[in-house]
């Protein structure tokens, strides 16, 4: 991270010269002080509004909710001159419902995203189109294969029981502090690896190893975050002669695309000398994502090709990046937050003892009592609502347009969709809109309240919504479940915490803690 930061404060110091030599002034002189500071960005001649975003990069989420407060949920940043770097932020829900659901089809990742997330190659973070409606096609298909969810329910139900559990017990035994960001981070890894291609690369143990296929993902996160803030001809110069950032990005893809085509070789033998299994036992096996894509029928689907180790490298990646991160990210804040409100975490405590059996030889019967977590489920939304893992989604428009809050866009102009200051907008959630408050997803029968999704947009909305959206919801249950029938967590006083300017809305600082073994489950 030091190194990104490095090039920020660089390039922040560049484009002030540069102004403070052309126009010979100095900066934010005869500027009001609280549109400065507070409001939004001044918008410098030739450099726009980039450097104040810079200097405000360390506090940009908070700032974005100022911004918006000012700007009627929708606000034009400017960039430099000639540097492409317009943006259109919205928070508008009649907006984003336009964009992602109503007008869909003119509403596009676009080029320059795909330049700029080039390490997910074609994979459905990537795609548009044909090729998108194919890979959602397939993913929808298999996913709610009877194969699928057997093979990723007993992949958690093992790796909680063979692995985060115990070892969070090690770290109450030695009276540890530990971070547990990192914790979730090397669980939902090991997971999302198991449910790709049926192998666990134990990055969850007590050594805690440096894995480098989840280094590599890392460093691929920190780059696209810098080439969003960097015009781009200067990272395109980094590129091209391969030093800073991009001779890191460069380095990661090679891992990720030497990693992965180790697996691909390896899943394809496997299934050639599994040829002989009878056709009624491969019926009622669990099977793994990256098996059920190289058995894909390409009869089905034009534009894909089980065959080709690109397609598989690209969905491999791609749903790496997705299914470790979000969900790591949610359960870090999740037992943050609820450390913060010990009267909501006595009220999940009383909800789980009353609906969840204890003994651990119910497994296959847990499934059924999570759904009548109806306060877990809740508290889980609001934190999502306010701490959401994707703090951002970016679109562009294939033709010229009006939104329905009246901002004409032109084709191929970038449109970002900041979830992390939607959720704190009084216009979209009320008065009480900062305020942590699981009530507010819960119906006055006693129910799940229904929140639209370009509201609630944490598991995207329209066409694009998230298929793993139930799944990574009955896993966040279950985990949290586990813990807190067996340990307490206390969050160490005294650290900072905050988020991280990034793609996934991690803690900066990571979350310290202490793990306790209850006298007895859930006492």
């Amino acid at each position: 991270m030091a190194s990104i930061e490095l090039y920020e404060a660089s390039i922040a110091l560049f484009f002030f010269l540069i102004f403070c030599f052309l126009f010979n002034k100095k900066p934010f002189s005869n500027l009001p002080i609280k549109k400065t500071l507070k409001s939004y960005p001044w918008n410098w001649p030739v450099l726009g509004m980039l450097p104040g975003v810079l200097v405000r990069l360390h506090r940009i989420y908070d700032c974005s909710v100022e911004v918006f407060e000012n700007s009627n949920l929708t606000f034009q940043f400017k960039g430099p001159w000639l540097s492409g770097m317009d943006i259109l932020v919205t928070v508008d829900p009649a907006n984003i419902h336009y964009i992602l659901s109503s007008n869909f089809s003119n509403y596009i990742k676009g080029p320059e995203f795909q330049e700029i997330f080039e390490a997910f190659g074609d994979g459905i973070i990537n795609s548009d189109s044909e090729l998108w409606r194919n890979l959602r096609k397939s993913s929808q298909v298999i996913f709610s294969h009877q194969k699928y969810q057997n093979f990723s329910t007993s992949t958690t139900r093992r790796k909680l029981k063979d692995g985060l559990i115990p070892l969070l017990g090690h770290f109450a035994d030695e009276e540890m502090v530990v971070d547990l960001q990192d914790v979730f981070q090397r669980f939902m890894f090991d997971t999302t690896f198991i449910f790709i291609t049926g192998s666990d690369p134990r990055s969850l143990s007590i050594e805690m190893p440096e894995v480098e296929f989840a280094k590599a993902l890392d460093d691929v996160g920190e780059v696209i975050v810098f080439r969003h803030i960097t015009p781009r001809f200067l990272w395109k110069i980094q590129k091209w002669i391969g030093i800073g950032t991009e001779k890191k990005m460069m380095k990661a893809i090679a891992i990720l695309d030497s990693v992965c085509a180790k697996y691909i070789l390896a899943k394809r033998e496997e299934i050639r000398t599994s040829q002989e299994i009878t056709r009624d036992a491969d019926e009622e096996s669990e099977e793994d994502l990256l098996t059920s894509h190289i058995k894909l029928d390409k009869t089905k689907y034009e534009l894909l090709d089980p065959e080709d180790d690109k397609f598989l490298r690209d969905f491999t990646v791609g749903f790496m990046a997705a299914g470790r991160d979000s969900t790591a990210c949610t359960l870090t804040w999740f037992f943050w937050i609820i450390s913060e409100n010990p009267n909501v975490l006595t009220k999940i405590l009383q909800e789980i003892k009353e609906n969840v059996p204890i003994s651990r030889s119910d497994d296959q019967g847990k499934s059924l009592y999570l759904n009548k977590l109806v306060y877990l489920h809740a508290t889980i939304s609001e934190s999502m609502r306010l701490y959401p893992p994707i703090p951002f989604e970016r679109k562009s428009p294939i033709k010229p347009d009006v939104l329905p809050s009246g901002h004409k866009v032109k084709s191929n102009i970038n449109i970002m969709i900041f979830l992390y200051a939607m959720g704190r907008m009084k216009d979209v959630w009320g008065e009480d809109a900062t305020e942590f408050k699981p009530e507010r997803w819960i119906s006055e029968t006693g129910g799940l309240r229904h929140e639209p999704s370009y509201k609630f947009l944490s598991f995207n909305a329209g066409p694009r919504t998230c298929l793993g959206k139930n799944l990574a919801m009955d896993l966040m249950k279950r985990v949290i479940v586990e813990i807190l029938q067996t340990y307490e967590i206390n969050v160490v006083n005294g650290q900072k915490i905050e988020p991280k300017p990034g793609l996934i809305l991690h803690m900066k600082h990571g979350l310290k803690v202490k793990i306790a073994k209850k006298c007895s489950r859930l006492e």
